[in-house]
């Protein structure tokens, strides 16, 4: 009777251990699912998000009577420099969004 009593507490200790693993697998898996769901929504949203902040970013310069540039006659000038400067905000966002979010929405949009 104490060996079987010992073979049933060895069964049963068996039992939670691969219940206890099955557990962390599942767990782990959707901590998973939850990091690409996360930075897919991170993704979806900057695509959204990237036109307002063009319109944010050119508005002030559409509503401009006049402009006044001064250059060194290094590079472009006049209308197209006006043009490489919003150019170059909108250029700066991906690593901007990298930097606050850690996540790298050029890498994902090409994967995607």
């Amino acid at each position: 009777e104490a060996e079987a009593t010992a073979l049933r507490g060895e069964a049963e200790a068996y039992a939670i251990e691969v219940k206890a693993k099955a557990e962390a697998e599942q767990m782990a898996k959707k901590a998973d699912a939850w990091k690409e769901y996360k930075e897919a929504a991170l993704v979806d949203m900057m695509l959204k998000v990237l036109p307002k902040i063009a319109a944010e970013v050119s508005g002030p310069i559409s509503e401009t009577n006049k402009i006044t540039m001064v250059s060194t006659g290094d590079g472009p000038i006049g209308a197209s420099r006006v043009t490489n400067e919003v150019l170059d905000i909108m250029g700066s966002l991906p690593e901007t969004v990298k930097k606050m979010t850690g996540v790298d929405i050029t890498t994902r949009m090409a994967l995607a």
